[in-house]
């Protein structure tokens, strides 16, 4: 990390520069990705201890910890602006007054076997005076910038010696003028309520253990009127206190509950105090993104770019298997080959383990990677056991498998009547390539048309390539619903992770196929070109998934289709046979689930965000952040079915109301 001189410190305040660094003593870490009103502190976060001191500290490194205040830094490192110290409080406590900042005595105990000298002192003294300093400054340019400060002083407390209740979260307000910032001080008690941490119940109340009577809170009472600070002091339910040991969940959920806090308290007060009212808190979060995103994101992509699953799990002899398993449908189990892994499971596996996440602060970014890394690591797994016993098992991690609201919503809707003459299948592969080719042409888009002879789909989107399978035929509505499928979203959702800085959206994000999958579908209804046998076929691989998992062989879960859903032999066979490849290949549920949630989703929010690239549901709020701070761009191309005005279907969007 960068060392800078306090003089050079300032002058990169006063100027506005943003930057990264430690002071040249190592006493503290400054932070500032972006000038925006308001800091966050953790100055007890340090644990460093000058060397020379040690002979005389008459306290154990465990007993300084026991009262420091740790990972209380980690909670605020999402933020744009942070003054983190690095020096133990025993040394001298930056929450105290310069003439009482080093102390003699300490909880009852006695800190120094002799006393420091004047010259030992001064050194901390020194450091202290520089920390105040630094903050004068820093207040003063945001003040003069925005015409305001927030400062959130953040702290920590053990509270097992206190025998009475305590709160999770104690706000000190004593020293602050409560007739100007009530309001405000209520909102940040209504957010830090509303915290949500694992096996923990939560509360924030004002002044019951500590009233925010130290030196920091004062000294910005007596140097600024236009500055609110905010001494928030944790209860230590992230460790424990005692041993030292930490609790990690509970740490990560804490860093992103903090930054939700604070930008939330924060674009709250702002809005209340300035003229601007569109601000919210996606938008007071730096706008440029960290190097340390950039550096794993490249890291990360450079390892998994090639593990496409389709290519590997897409058995190489089914046509012979399907003419073979047609001609003794009751005695002959399909044995359907593979491509080989061309990469090693464990080399694969060790490289991403290895991929430095934790230098990501940002709480809700590392999340994202820290996800995507782990659904890698099992997507590794369910290649690396094709064609095996295990393979069921880790698609069941992989995807998961129906469970009974997804069965009750496929049969619901296998009860419907056909109302609609089908119509015949007339178009072959090359019409369908043609057709694939005008509607690229139409949205502008540059890509690769395709004939294969190896899907089991009736057509795919590989990377800028669209196969179609050169066996298919098609009737022109089924043509039109696999253009705005392929084309209107696999396709387009590629293309605009292209143009996007985060390489992480082109291999996809935890959840992208059950949303890619139903944003698809629902591109197919808004299109007018989704008939109910195309509904009813999503809802008959629901039931094959589930008869798979159940442990029914091939040819019964061929014949229940045939027989009980009166299915032609080629239909009951690709759909059959969709689900059993690879020994089970439970996504097919996905199709059906994937369409009622992005349903919910159209009728309630914005779909915009969820085509910069392969997305997930779960990151649509982060992807939504990223965009409102210009870290990532807006779709280039959106799915033309979105804005097409065709005539309502009645029967149709009675039966997607219904599935819940």
């Amino acid at each position: 990390m960068l060392q800078l001189t306090e003089q050079e410190v300032l002058d990169k305040i006063q100027h506005l520069v943003p930057f990264e660094a430690q002071l040249n003593d190592g006493s503290l870490t400054i932070r500032i990705s972006e000038y925006q009103p308001y800091i966050a502190t953790a100055i007890h976060h340090g644990h460093r201890f000058r060397t020379e001191l040690m002979s005389k500290c008459e306290l154990t490194e465990e007993e300084r910890y026991y009262e420091e205040d740790p990972f209380t830094g980690d909670f605020i490192s999402s933020l744009p602006i942070i003054l983190q110290g690095e020096d133990s409080r025993y040394e001298y406590d930056l929450n105290r007054s310069n003439d009482q900042c080093i102390y003699d005595q300490a909880w009852g105990k006695d800190v120094w076997s002799t006393p420091l000298t004047d010259a030992e002192k001064a050194v901390s003294l020194d450091k202290h005076a520089k920390y105040y300093r630094i903050l004068k400054c820093l207040i003063e340019a945001l003040e003069n910038k925005f015409g305001l400060c927030l400062i959130y002083d953040v702290h920590s407390y053990n509270y097992q010696r206190i025998e009475n209740e305590t709160p999770t979260f104690n706000l000190g307000t004593q020293q602050i003028n409560k007739k100007l910032w009530r309001k405000d001080i209520d909102e940040c008690l209504n957010q830090l309520n509303s915290v949500e941490l694992p096996n923990i119940v939560v509360s924030a109340k004002e002044n019951d253990v500590f009233k925010g009577m130290g030196y920091q809170a004062s000294f910005v009472k007596q140097h600024f009127k236009k500055t609110l600070i905010l001494p928030i002091e944790v209860k230590k339910i992230f460790m424990n206190e005692v041993g030292g040991e930490s609790f990690p969940l509970v740490i990560e959920k804490m860093k992103e509950a903090m930054k939700t806090v604070v930008t939330e308290h924060a674009a709250f007060t702002l809005r209340r105090k300035t003229k601007v009212k569109r601000l919210t808190s996606s938008t007071i979060l730096a706008s440029k993104l960290p190097r340390e995103v950039l550096k794993l994101d490249r890291q990360l992509y450079s390892i998994a770019r090639g593990v496409n699953t389709l290519s590997y799990i897409n058995p190489t002899n089914l046509k012979q298997e399907k003419r073979r398993f047609l001609h003794k449908p009751f005695t002959y189990q399909p044995t359907f080959t593979y491509r080989q892994l061309d990469l090693d499971p464990y080399k694969f596996r060790e490289q991403l383990y290895r991929l430095p996440v934790e230098d990501i602060r940002d709480a809700d970014i590392q999340k994202m990677y820290r996800k995507t890394i782990d659904q890698l690591a099992v997507r590794i797994d369910l290649l690396t056991s094709i064609g095996t016993d295990e393979f069921l098992y880790n698609s069941l991690r992989y995807y998961g498998q129906p469970d009974d609201r997804d069965i009750a919503n496929a049969k619901f809707i296998l009860h419907a009547c056909e109302y609609q003459e089908k119509e015949p299948a007339t178009l072959n592969a090359n019409d369908a390539i043609a057709a694939f080719k005008a509607a690229a042409a139409d949205y502008g888009l540059k890509c690769n048309v395709v004939s294969s002879k190896t899907l089991i789909a009736r057509a795919m989107v590989s990377g800028r390539s669209i196969k179609v399978n050169v066996n298919s035929t098609f009737t022109e509505r089924d043509l039109d619903a696999l253009i705005q499928h392929e084309l209107g979203v696999h396709l387009v959702t590629s293309v605009n992770a292209d143009n996007q800085p985060l390489k992480v959206l082109k291999l996809g994000l935890p959840g992208n196929t059950h949303t890619q999958e139903g944003l698809a579908i629902l591109c197919e209804h808004l299109s007018g070109s989704f008939p109910l046998h195309r509904l009813k076929t999503l809802a008959l691989r629901v039931i094959a998934v589930d008869k798979m998992v159940n442990g029914e062989s091939f040819g019964d879960t061929f014949q229940a289709l045939k027989l009980d859903y009166k299915l032609s032999d080629d239909d009951a066979f690709t759909i059959t046979a969709r689900v059993y490849r690879g020994g089970g290949f439970t996504k097919d549920f996905l199709y059906l689930r994937g369409l009622k949630d992005a349903l919910h989703c159209y009728h309630e929010q914005d779909l915009t965000s969820l085509f910069v690239g392969k997305t997930g549901f779960e990151f649509k709020p982060l992807i939504e952040e990223l965009i409102a701070r210009d870290i990532l761009q807006k779709p280039a191309y959106m799915p033309k079915a979105l804005t097409l005005e065709t005539k309502p279907d009645p029967v149709m969007d009675f039966l997607l109301n219904s599935i819940r």
